[in-house]
């Protein structure tokens, strides 16, 4: 008897237990495998089902129950509108941008019509092309004039007859940085993803050396510049009853008394007013539950998150309603469908899967419809609320039948752990059902970061973190990036020397008109 068989029981029924179990464990592995392999090779969108051959399965089910259901009395006629194919051609090119006339003529030859007479011009055939004038570096130079009294050149007791013309406050004192260089530089790295060590050789091709060390401590005296603008943000932010969270790791090289292999975080807050989007990036070494709790101190209303238990701390004893994310429960059931095999695919998976495709059918009908928050929620009382209760029977009815351990399980229970912080989406149509606009804000961020790959020092990582923190609120108040950044480094210096709260305020992304950024 080998050693492996040794250790069976004896007992039939335990044995059968035993044997039950491995298998179970083998269809997870192999499920495991299946999503793995469908993630690195295969689409990883989930706003179809995967199951392709059972795509329209939903809505034959449904026709099916209503001809069960209707009378044969009547026949009813639906029109269908007309397909409308997709014009082709080149888009024309945008009205704003400055147009330069190069005019084309006939030689004077073929002025001259066949019968001799001199042809006339009746028209004009123009045809555009989109050209590009290349980055160029110009140096700024601040020539300030000096005064000085000829008559008496200045007594002991006068003090210095010469007088000086002072420079205006710059973002960055007694640095040959101006406010256009530094928010380009801005711009590539925190829009565009650019790597600092990649911008250094783009600045040496059009004639000016700048080390990627100096770009890294510019970057990281803007940070601190902008800390005014970064609080006044928070403020708005927290005044508003409802704050989106998430958070995604950041590598910091060189944190004291951590190995540079450690994994620190960036933590995204989104909210304020609709008219008055704020997106807030905080680096934090570590993921712990205190974090969330800091960030959102004196914030009472709605906090909406995935299901990650660390902000649970914040929403105990607290006048804040944990609100959970239905996208994350799509996607487990999403996944259970993609690591089914390819035939067969469906049961329990595609159910969830659908119900929950069909909650989002709502939501798209009413942003189609343009609805506001209050017809937001009459609409999803009138045709969500039903479909919730139907998932809330089913999944009562569907818990304990597949495995837990399964993926199709995983998405049971935790659609069903979930379930307090889901529904709560029917309380007010301001909350979103799910968590995507938060990820959306973070998206730039890790982008980003598969570029750049790490932050130097806890320093960098934070001035990071305040300028991703302007841009993305800039970008989400329909402004500029080049353009804001350019205005807020030009005249936040002035603002903040003279200590002006109204100067530094009218710098906020929603003060700042589109067309003065």
């Amino acid at each position: 008897m080998t050693k492996a068989t040794h250790n069976l029981p004896d007992d039939i029924a335990a044995l059968k237990a035993l044997v039950q179990s491995k298998d179970q464990r083998i269809a997870a592995l192999e499920e495991e495998l299946r999503l793995a392999l469908h993630k690195r090779f295969a689409v990883s969108s989930e706003k179809i089902s995967p199951d392709q051959i059972n795509l329209f399965d939903e809505a034959e089910q449904q026709a099916q129950s209503e001809a069960a259901t209707t009378p044969d009395t009547d026949a009813s006629i639906t029109i269908i509108a007309e397909h409308e194919r997709k014009t082709r051609g080149r888009s024309p090119l945008p009205g704003h941008l400055p147009r330069t006339r190069i005019e084309h003529d006939i030689p004077d030859a073929d002025k001259i019509c066949a019968c001799g007479c001199q042809k006339t011009r009746i028209g004009e055939v123009t045809s555009e092309q989109l050209d590009i004038i290349p980055a160029k570096i110009q140096v700024l130079s601040h020539v300030r004039f000096k005064y000085a009294c000829r008559s008496c050149e200045g007594v002991d007791d006068d003090g210095p007859t010469v007088v000086t013309a002072a420079m205006p406050p710059q973002p960055i004192p007694k640095s040959n940085a101006s406010p256009g260089l530094l928010a380009y530089v801005g711009v590539a790295k925190f829009v565009d993803g650019m790597p600092l060590y990649r911008l250094e050789p783009r600045f040496k091709r059009i004639g000016i050396e700048i080390p990627r060390n100096t770009l890294a401590g510019w970057m990281i005296r803007c940070g601190a510049l902008i800390e005014p603008l970064i609080n006044l943000m928070q403020d708005r932010l927290l005044d508003y009853d409802i704050i989106q969270m998430d958070e995604t790791t950041v590598q910091v090289l060189k944190e004291k008394g951590r190995a540079a292999q450690s994994k620190s975080y960036m933590w995204v807050r989104r909210g304020g007013p609709p008219d008055q989007i704020v997106i807030l990036f905080d680096y934090e070494p570590s993921r712990g539950r205190k974090v969330p709790v800091r960030l959102l101190e004196g914030f009472r209303g709605v906090l909406k998150t995935d299901g990650y238990e660390g902000y649970a701390a914040i929403t105990r004893g607290n006048e804040i309603a944990w609100v959970g994310c239905l996208a994350h429960a799509r996607r487990k059931f999403d996944e259970a469908l993609k690591a089914q095999k390819k035939k067969g695919r469906g049961g329990l998976a595609k159910q969830g899967f659908d119900f929950i495709q069909r909650l989002y059918r709502v939501e798209r009908e009413a942003r189609e419809r343009g609805l506001d928050a209050d017809a937001r929620k009459v609409l999803r009382d009138e045709k969500a609320k039903p479909i919730w209760n139907e998932l809330r029977q089913w999944l009562d009815g569907a818990l304990g039948q597949v495995p837990p351990k399964s993926l199709t399980g995983k998405a049971l229970n935790y659609t069903h752990a979930q379930w307090p912080r889901l529904i709560r989406a029917l309380d007010d149509g301001r909350i979103e059902v799910d968590n995507n606009r938060c990820e959306n804000a973070i998206r730039p961020f890790v982008l980003g970061r598969k570029a750049w790959l790490f932050a130097d020092t806890p320093a960098g990582a934070t001035a990071s973190a305040r300028l991703y923190s302007l841009i993305e609120t800039a970008k989400a108040n329909g402004l500029e990036p080049y353009a804001y950044l350019v205005r807020v480094f030009a005249d936040l210096p002035a603002a903040i020397t003279a200590q002006d709260d109204d100067a530094i305020a009218k710098l906020l992304p929603w003060n700042v008109a589109a067309t003065d950024a």
